[in-house]
């Protein structure tokens, strides 16, 4: 395997390295020098993901967050993995592996069992999660070691394919509100004598999609999971440490700068699945219509897209380490925006998916960088 240009080294920390790493400072057996953020031990930890919340984004719009800007000097900006696109980063999140090994490759991606697209986040009609991803999580690896896990969230995610494939282990606990799942969390870390909790929070990028990553209402919602985070900070036990990480960035593109290929017909031709999502396409071709597919986008895209077949984005290293069975389910082209563009299909995407301002997926700074930052415990561990 090759790197190409801006490829994550998957030897190096990554959204994939977060969860091993806070495994090795609870003393997780068989993550002894895991951590790749010089994480404090501690027998209790929390881990927060802001969805949405890129590092380059934070940084820029820190004026928002008080909490996170004093701990933003010390953080790490990591990229969260390929593509950018959060059912992929949850996977690499959870598993501690990279994309084309726990294969979760994508929004939208070939199930080759049934030749059918599987939306690898809503997971409807999808196989068996167990079986699409049948390594062990993290979660469960620090529940078999004897350490409480609890996973706290929306309702709706106990029990979902894409929790089920990516983040299952430990406890559930449903909470609605961002207050009572900071709530449930500082309840759940001091139950017990090691335990570690993972905080997930959505309207980041919620707000981002809709109003665009740059508007005031993704400022106000920053500000608000800001507080938050200053208040599980105060409330957990003293011997607790906090890690807030996300699973991609995002970037606004403006609606003109989209192109629409139920207007481009020719740009169909050979495509049997059209997969992934507006910043990065997947195209599932017919037998023997790569090298014309390819060479009819470029042609047509030039420097606004890069397309890649399966072979060189594997090869080049944006999977990481592929095996096998995941290498059918991603494009036999890969095709990711460059700039401020997009390609959409009015006629086969849902008007929602249309509609967003905000998007992700593709291979920008601004969609791959996140933040890794570490409130140590107010006391230092002294054994586990």
């Amino acid at each position: 395997m090759t790197s190409g240009p801006g490829v994550p080294d998957w030897s190096a920390a990554t959204l994939a390295s977060v969860l091993p790493s806070v495994a090795d400072s609870l003393g997780v057996s068989g993550f002894a020098g895991a951590d790749r953020f010089g994480l404090p031990p501690a027998p209790r930890s929390v881990v927060v993901l802001v969805d949405g919340l890129g590092y380059d984004l934070l940084a820029q719009r820190s004026g928002h967050a008080p909490f996170l800007r004093q701990h933003l000097a010390a953080a790490k900006r990591i990229p969260c993995g390929f593509p950018t696109t959060t059912a992929t980063s949850m996977g690499s999140f959870g598993t501690g592996l990279p994309s084309g090994s726990h294969g979760l490759v994508g929004f939208q991606v070939l199930d080759p069992a049934t030749d059918r697209l599987l939306n690898e986040l809503s997971w409807e009609d999808g196989p068996d999660p167990f079986r699409w991803q049948p390594r062990r999580t993290v979660f469960q690896a620090a529940q078999d070691d004897g350490v409480s896990v609890t996973r706290v969230g929306p309702h709706y995610f106990d029990g979902s394919g894409l929790t089920n494939a990516a983040l299952r282990g430990g406890r559930f606990v449903a909470a609605r509100h961002l207050g009572e799942r900071v709530t449930a969390s500082v309840e759940r870390v001091a139950a017990a004598r090691r335990s570690l909790v993972y905080l997930y929070w959505g309207d980041v990028d919620k707000i981002g999609h809709v109003h665009g990553c740059q508007s005031w209402q993704w400022g106000d919602e920053v500000e608000s999971v800001d507080r938050a985070l200053a208040s599980l900070a105060e409330r957990v036990p003293d011997d607790t440490s906090i890690v807030i990480t996300a699973d991609h960035g995002m970037v606004d593109v403006p609606f003109d700068q989209r192109l629409d290929l139920a207007h481009e017909p020719e740009l169909m031709d050979g495509i049997r699945h059209l997969g992934g999502e507006p910043r990065n396409l997947q195209l599932y071709l017919r037998p023997g219509t790569a090298e014309t597919v390819a060479q009819a986008w470029r042609e047509r895209l030039g420097s606004l897209a890069r397309v890649m077949t399966r072979e060189q984005a594997v090869d080049e290293g944006w999977f990481g380490a592929t095996v096998p069975e995941v290498l059918p389910r991603i494009g036999d082209l890969v095709v990711t925006m460059q700039d401020r563009f997009a390609v959409v299909h009015s006629g086969l995407m849902r008007k929602e998916i249309l509609a967003l301002l905000g998007v992700h997926g593709s291979t920008s700074e601004e969609e791959l960088a996140v933040p890794v930052i570490v409130v140590p415990p107010r006391r230092a561990a002294l054994g586990r």
